[in-house]
Formats: structure tokens, C-alpha cells, sequence
């Protein structure tokens, strides 16, 4: 069986992992009734990215909710496990880790508050949610560590646009890339 990823809109996606583990990534306006969570995992405490209304909806008993150490005061109310970044989250089959992820021209995700890029781990499969962000040097650091798909944002308001995220993409060299965030997709 293979990793089943599903674009929800925006920057949010619901992972199926192969032993089928749910995760979600920055959900965002995500009504009842979607599949319940075993993890779900956002970036930075924008509200398009941290949306608590969505978090609920996807809770179960057991469901671990992650983001970076910065927001750990968000997490609270979901008891929540706040990660450093370059920290991994281990659960049964899979790994979570935070990576950096931030603004280098833009002044909406400065580097100081530490938000997160996700690399989610199951199995020889390994996905990368960039998360806000803009290109910036960690991400050639990750070539390395042959990810299987790369989602990058490109909708060049609050991240960067299309072009920088197409160079941000040979910088990780994933397997498959998926554009995300604002209107990028229709710039595809």
C-alpha cells in the first residue's frame, strides 16, 4: 500500500499512511464528519493554519496534537505536544519532525518565532509541508534526506511565489512536488 495524500485546500492535507495512520497538516476549515485524526500537526498559530474549530471536528480521544514550541500556548487547549524545531515526534510507525520555516523578505514569519516546515515519516516514504515560508537555506539541507513529495507554498503574498518555490523544489529534490497556499494552484 502506498501513502495517500489529499489536498483539503489551502495549505491543509489529510495523510493516509500505509499501516493507515490519519494525519493532518494545517487543517483549515475542515467541517464534521471528515476522518478522525491520529495526529494532526500545524505549522505557526496563524488562523489558517492553527483553526481550532477544524482541530475539534478532527479530534478523537487519542488524537496527538503537535506544533512548534512557539506555539505551545495554542496547543494548551488541545493538550497539545509543543516540539523544538529539529525535534522528531515518534508515534507507533511514523515520525514527525519540525524543521525551520520563515520569511526572509517578507515581514509576516520572521525567523524568530521559530514556525515550522513538517517532514512526516512512515515507512521508505517521507512527505514535506513547507509550511509559510519563503526559500531559504535549510531547504538544500533537505535534500539529502530523499523526500517522497514536497507541498510548497507559492502564492507569493505571504510566502513565496511560484517561481521561488520552483527553485526551493530543486533545492529539496523531492520525488513529486505539490504547489499549495493562496492562488498558486491556479498558477500551475
Amino acid at each position: 500500500m502506498t501513502m495517500e495524500i489529499t489536498w483539503l485546500g489551502h495549505a491543509a492535507f489529510k495523510i493516509k499512511t500505509p499501516s493507515g495512520r490519519i494525519i493532518y497538516l494545517d487543517p483549515y476549515q475542515i467541517k464534521k464528519g471528515e476522518e478522525k485524526a491520529d495526529i494532526i500537526v500545524s505549522t505557526h498559530s496563524h488562523s489558517d493554519h492553527f483553526d481550532s474549530s477544524s482541530i475539534q471536528n478532527l479530534m478523537k480521544d487519542d488524537t496527538v496534537v503537535i506544533g512548534p514550541e512557539s506555539i505551545a500556548s495554542s496547543l494548551q487547549k488541545f493538550d497539545g505536544t509543543p516540539l523544538k524545531l529539529g525535534d522528531s515526534f515518534d508515534y507507533k510507525d511514523l515520525s514527525i519532525e519540525l524543521v525551520p520555516a520563515y520569511n526572509i523578505k517578507k515581514p509576516n514569519h520572521p525567523k524568530r518565532n521559530e514556525w515550522a516546515g513538517i517532514i512526516v515519516t512512515a515507512e521508505d516514504k517521507s512527505v514535506y509541508h513547507a509550511g509559510d515560508t519563503e526559500r531559504i537555506p535549510e531547504m538544500k539541507d533537505l535534500a539529502s534526506r530523499n523526500i517522497t513529495v514536497a507541498m510548497m507554498p507559492c502564492g507569493g503574498t505571504y510566502t513565496m511565489d511560484f517561481d521561488e518555490a520552483t527553485d526551493s523544489v530543486v533545492d529539496v529534490k523531492p520525488k513529486i512536488a505539490i504547489p499549495m497556499h493562496n492562488l498558486c494552484i491556479n498558477n500551475v
